[in-house]
């Protein structure tokens, strides 16, 4: 079968594509949280900056982000950091990556009179996350995730930041999920099952794989996202059975119950029309999804989003319908200073979601870049350099 993953190397995507100006250092930092876990940064300066820019993602590795070389050269220091849950959003739980983040912020404010936050992808949503709880009113911070269980924010130390910069964000991975999962599973623990009145990937319902281009009609396309939302809806209460399960098991007293983790198997999650109608939410992307250009295929795969995690992680972080990390809601309490860049080629972040964050924001002073370049910035030279010129650039102007 011919190759239909988009890089040449998923693993180095979010990579530098450039060497570290002269004189840079980095210093590893380890960082202990508040609720006793450990999350990890790595500080890029070459001496004298006075600003400090942070970027982290919930659970991908940003320790040589390709934001770095190109801001230290411009005269910041970057600090990158990774969380606890990296490269695992199995037992993920968003609220308490806001924990990870405040120590990150609470190391940065002690070294640098300006610190500036630099949402990339999932880091968007994040830090956005994170700002709603540190600028919340005394008393008005969240006391339970969104599972239900108990965590007081208000009981933390939470640093806030001078402004945020938004790069290829996107409004939430609950958000993201809910245009990409497939609504035509009819069995969840059957990874081939179909409805096909509302498989997607069906030509009887507008498919085509490439080089043609799929046309969706607007009849299907209610129907689709109806869909979507009723099977993210039936994965909730699938979750929600789950814990009270554990939950029942911890009052008896039975404490191997109560520890048990019923994981759940999210199948079939690369499923967004507009992957392959580009008639849909029009941009300069390509045919294809994130993962590659046969996401009719890639669907049925191991790759994707949400495919193991624990019933806690799903309704936190991958939940449309419950999630408490999206912008659509958090947004109302981002009042900082504010860029958002698109890139016109992201396959993943596409205009609609870009309008959703900047619209959401209740910063007084947002501002808007365009670029060209797919999700990752590529081509680096007109895409990702590019987004750390306007970056670079809208610093200076805030100083």
């Amino acid at each position: 079968m011919a190759r239909i993953g988009r890089y040449d190397n998923p693993y180095e995507v979010a990579e530098w594509h450039r060497p570290l100006p002269s004189g840079t250092t980095c210093e590893p930092i380890k960082l202990v949280t508040d609720d006793r876990a450990v999350a990890h940064g790595w500080l890029y300066a070459r001496g004298g900056e006075d600003t400090v820019v942070c970027a982290m993602h919930p659970r991908a590795n940003f320790s040589r982000h390709y934001v770095v070389p190109g801001l230290v050269e411009a005269g910041f220091a970057v600090f990158c950091e990774n969380s606890r849950w990296l490269n695992n959003d199995a037992t993920l739980i968003h609220e308490r990556v806001l924990l990870d983040v405040a120590a990150g912020l609470r190391f940065v404010h002690e070294r640098y009179d300006r610190v500036v936050l630099l949402g990339n992808s999932g880091g968007g949503s994040l830090y956005t996350f994170y700002l709603s709880q540190a600028l919340a009113p005394e008393g008005g911070r969240l006391t339970k995730t969104a599972a239900g269980d108990p965590l007081d924010l208000n009981a933390f130390e939470m640093p806030g930041a001078a402004a945020m910069a938004y790069v290829a964000a996107h409004p939430g991975e609950g958000h993201y999920l809910l245009h990409a999962i497939d609504p035509s599973v009819v069995e969840e623990g059957d990874p081939v099952s179909c409805d096909p009145a509302l498989d997607p990937y069906d030509p009887a319902n507008g498919f085509e794989p490439p080089p043609k281009e799929s046309r969706y009609s607007p009849e299907f396309l209610t129907r689709y996202r109806a869909g979507q939302r009723a099977r993210i809806e039936r994965l909730d209460g699938i979750a929600r059975e789950r814990l009270a399960r554990k939950r029942a098991a911890r009052e008896s007293g039975d404490l191997r119950g109560a520890m048990a983790t019923d994981f759940m198997l999210v199948y079939r999650t690369d499923a967004d029309p507009r992957y392959v109608d580009l008639s849909l939410d029009p941009s300069e992307r390509d045919y294809g999804s994130l993962w590659g250009r046969r996401p009719d295929l890639i669907n049925y795969g191991p790759v994707g989003f949400s495919r193991v995690v624990a019933p806690e992680a799903w309704l936190s972080t991958w939940s449309g319908t419950s999630s408490q990390a999206e912008i659509a809601t958090t947004g109302a309490r981002m009042t900082l200073p504010a860029l958002v860049v698109d890139y016109r080629g992201d396959n993943a972040i596409l205009p609609s979601d870009t309008e959703l964050i900047a619209s959401s924001l209740a910063s007084p002073n947002v501002t808007r870049r365009s670029l060209p370049g797919d999700h990752y910035g590529f081509p680096a030279e007109k895409g990702r350099d590019g987004a750390v010129e306007e970056v670079a650039s809208w610093l200076r102007g805030l100083s």
